[in-house]
């Protein structure tokens, strides 16, 4: 019987010493290889806007869509350390949702704004270009830009101010004090600029191309009916950023490499056609912003 019970002691001595030199082993990441092991992976929650096609969206299937969610996924791909967690929301709950950290980083077809700079991080890399552009009545296209809008004494739908749309007009009437947009600042972040357009409401808005294409242009679109009532005119091609959560600065940096490698292959300007009908990228030797 000492003789078991002593045989059975050493064993479980044994036994414990194994665990403890198991426990004691450094995981291939600590030990600076590669990060194989999926406890090594950091998953990211990444917001999207969910009403804003072709941008972003929910597709038929339930699933994430767009041009920014499919450039981020390309990013997923270049990105071994981390893996993405895609959650649809609207604008304003995206943008609150970064800044104090319930997502790391949202797209939304962002445009860059000097208050935006306080609150998130913008990367060194943009994500894609989108058009900017007046919509007006059939009978007022010869307005060209915003100077003749405001040359014309035109009034425009009014716009959140923390729109970045607002900024790009704000900054126009800055630069031309003496020509100024007549810009009221409204209580929603969108209006339905189509429709306040055509009701007369206002005499043109300002809106991105993509989504004026998918409501008007689309033979599916809400507003294909006024396809011939109004039109798109174009004033500003715009660099948009995905937006980092200011602690996110070394997740926004891998970001920079990865779309930085997507660019030289050319995916964006694959998906730009994809999803805006264009290769916006032909005219960035053009963009000011």
């Amino acid at each position: 019987m000492k003789i078991f019970l002593k045989s059975l002691v050493t064993g479980f001595v044994f036994i414990m010493i194994l665990a403890g030199c198991g426990s004691g082993t450094k995981t291939s990441t600590e030990s600076g290889g590669s990060l194989d092991n999926q406890s090594d992976v950091r998953k990211v929650k990444v917001a999207y806007d969910q009403a804003s096609k072709p941008m972003s969206w929910i597709d038929e299937n339930g699933n994430p869509t767009g041009y920014d969610v499919e450039v981020m996924k390309k990013v997923d791909e270049l990105l071994p350390g981390y893996e993405f967690e895609y959650v649809g929301t609207s604008s304003d709950d995206l943008l609150i949702g970064v800044e104090q950290g319930k997502y790391q980083v949202g797209v939304k077809n962002a445009f860059w704004t000097q208050e935006r700079t306080e609150k998130f991080i913008f990367p060194k890399e943009f994500i894609g270009l989108s058009s900017a552009g007046l919509v007006l009545k059939k009978g007022n296209e010869n307005i060209k830009s915003l100077s003749d809008f405001a040359s014309a004494g035109f009034t425009l739908a009014p716009i959140a101010a923390n729109n970045a749309q607002y900024t790009i007009i704000d900054e126009y009437n800055i630069a031309n004090p003496s020509n100024k947009v007549k810009l009221k600042a409204g209580d929603e972040f969108s209006v339905d600029v189509v429709q306040w357009v055509n009701e007369g409401r206002v005499d043109g808005g300002v809106m991105i191309e993509g989504p004026f294409e998918k409501q008007v242009t689309a033979e599916d679109g809400p507003y294909h009916h006024l396809k011939n009532d109004v039109v798109y005119k174009e004033f500003a091609v715009i660099k948009t950023w995905p937006l980092f959560n200011k602690k996110e600065q070394e997740f926004a940096d891998a970001y920079d490499e990865a779309v930085k490698q997507l660019k030289v292959e050319k995916k964006t300007n694959e998906y730009s056609v994809e999803f805006y009908g264009r290769d916006l990228f032909e005219v960035l030797d053009k963009v000011n912003r």
